[in-house]
């Protein structure tokens, strides 16, 4: 596939720490990663290309552009975030057009998910 002029290219995160970059998003997401050289990691299978720099002079951060990952299920999404060892910093929530949660990385960035498809309440 082609460059989509104008479009969404790449999503670089800032890193304090590949190696737990590298172990959250993989256990959480299933992404996969290619070392280039000693601070920089670049992501696989995550729908955009991507990567993780270690030495950048930008910091990570939860007041920049917002990352949003979509989800087919917000609750296992969610789960597994918790799970590999993130922090939820919103908890889920309903909006227009679904419903999302925010999260922290091992490094500090906040990025969310959300999802289409409505949470069922457990009856009872």
């Amino acid at each position: 596939m082609g460059q989509l002029h104008h479009g969404f290219n790449y999503i670089e995160l800032p890193s304090t720490n590949n190696a737990a970059m590298k172990q959250f998003y993989g256990a959480a997401f299933g992404w996969t990663f290619e070392d280039w050289g000693p601070t920089y990691v670049a992501i696989h299978v995550a729908g955009v290309d991507g990567g993780f720099d270690q030495e950048s002079d930008r910091k990570p951060s939860d007041q920049g552009s917002l990352v949003i990952l979509y989800s087919d299920d917000l609750l296992a999404s969610e789960a597994s975030i918790r799970s590999a060892g993130a922090e939820v910093s919103m908890p889920a929530y309903d909006f227009p057009g679904g419903r999302r949660f925010h999260f922290k990385d091992p490094s500090g960035n906040e990025l969310a998910v959300w999802s289409a498809k409505p949470v069922m309440e457990a009856e009872g």
